[in-house]
């Protein structure tokens, strides 16, 4: 395994041959390229934001610059690249206003199915600057970007309309969660749906408002999993113990499935320093849904989407505890979608079954760096599974 200054110094290289290859446009403050399509809403100066569309300096086919759901089996340097490669216009915007050509046109863009030819003209050239590249204990929502500059200008070309978004774009009656729940049962990719929610397109008209990217992305996670948790209720219980791992992206995931009558979740990450030093955050649920915002943040979230997908799939019930271990590799975080991506990967393998929750845990705790007692210390679920129930008194 390459060593973190290693892989900072290779994308650096990137970075540098990616402004060499493309000096001729960046001496230019008029860009042209197909965005994937890609938008951010910024969060800062909340309801003032930023907004604006991210679009590479070519042409072609650029999805995969921004869909998540194409990236499991690139490296981190891959996906780092692909950000490289898109420059952020930005504007001021109220989050209630959403009037003007320049809005129009981003939504057009967020109705497309496919990349969209566009041209930005910036009030100066982009900035290009390298983000202080350090191990962070959080995840972002989003993905980090490099170029940047206000823009003076957007133009775009139409593309090919998504029918299913557009409905619902036009259907200003609907609540905007019974919108993001038909998107996603129509197969709309979830990293589609915030971008449409995030540029306000969903809800009563009344409603409606710019949504920052990151808030976004963390209601449709939330809204999609709890739609789900509502209809595996009534499911058969899970009839054994089972643990799911995986690696990627220096993360790695031990997911155990519980049989349970009652819906409990737990996820904890554990995050490992260059120094060594381990940080640890957790968040737990029981029956009904959280009641606070994460500490984990969004990471919770996207965990709980993939997992209650598996589970309506599956036709069972079950409580499940995710571990997250998170190495100084990982030092640029790169977003929840490697979360939810990476969990959905996880539970296409094979699972391990176990008798008992005991040898379960040993198992999934026997890949961490982490001792079992650190593990279980940070655990409202364990703790309450070595407790017996009343109802055990009482059989």
């Amino acid at each position: 395994m390459s060593s973190i200054d290693e892989i900072k110094q290779r994308l650096k290289k990137n970075w540098y041959q990616f402004i060499s290859t493309n000096s001729k446009k960046f001496s230019s403050n008029i860009i042209d390229g197909s965005s994937p399509p890609s938008i951010s809403v910024g969060q800062f100066g909340y309801p003032q934001v930023r907004i604006g569309p991210m679009i590479p300096p070519y042409h072609g086919d650029t999805s995969v610059l921004d869909r998540p759901e194409m990236w499991i089996g690139k490296s981190l340097e891959d996906i780092v690249n692909f950000r490289i490669n898109l420059l952020k216009g930005t504007e001021v915007h109220n989050v209630n206003d959403m009037s003007g050509r320049y809005i129009e046109s981003l939504q057009e863009m967020a109705l497309s199915k496919k990349a969209v030819e566009s041209i930005v003209t910036f009030k100066k050239i982009p900035s290009m600057y390298l983000n202080e590249m350090s191990l962070s204990k959080n995840e972002s929502e989003e993905i980090p970007t490099i170029f940047s500059a206000p823009v003076s200008d957007f133009k775009i070309v139409p593309s090919t309309t998504d029918r299913k978004i557009q409905k619902n774009y036009y259907d200003d009656d609907l609540y905007a969660s019974d919108a993001i729940i038909d998107l996603y049962d129509n197969d709309v990719a979830v990293s589609h749906i915030s971008k449409v929610l995030s540029m306000g397109m969903l809800g009563r008209k009344k409603k409606r408002k710019l949504v920052p990217t990151k808030w976004s992305i963390t209601a449709a996670d939330d809204i999609l999993s709890l739609y789900l948790l509502n209809k595996i209720k009534d499911n058969a219980i899970l009839d054994n113990y089972f643990v799911f791992d995986f690696n990627h992206l220096a993360n790695y995931y031990s997911v155990i499935f519980i049989p349970d009558e009652i819906w409990s979740f737990e996820m904890i990450e554990s995050w490992i320093d260059n120094d060594g030093r381990v940080h640890i955050g957790s968040d737990y649920e029981i029956g009904k849904k959280i009641d606070h915002y994460p500490s984990i943040a969004g990471a919770y979230f996207a965990a709980r989407l993939s997992i209650t997908e598996y589970l309506f799939k599956k036709r069972i019930k079950a409580s499940v505890l995710i571990l997250r271990e998170i190495h100084p590799e990982y030092f640029m975080p790169l977003g929840v979608w490697q979360v939810r991506e990476g969990l959905r990967e996880c539970l296409k393998s094979k699972a391990i079954p176990f008798e008992t929750f005991d040898s379960a845990l040993n198992y999934a705790i026997s890949k961490t760096s982490l001792s079992k007692i650190e593990w279980i210390k940070n655990s409202s679920l364990i703790r309450n599974k070595k407790q017996k129930r009343i109802s055990d008194y009482l059989r």
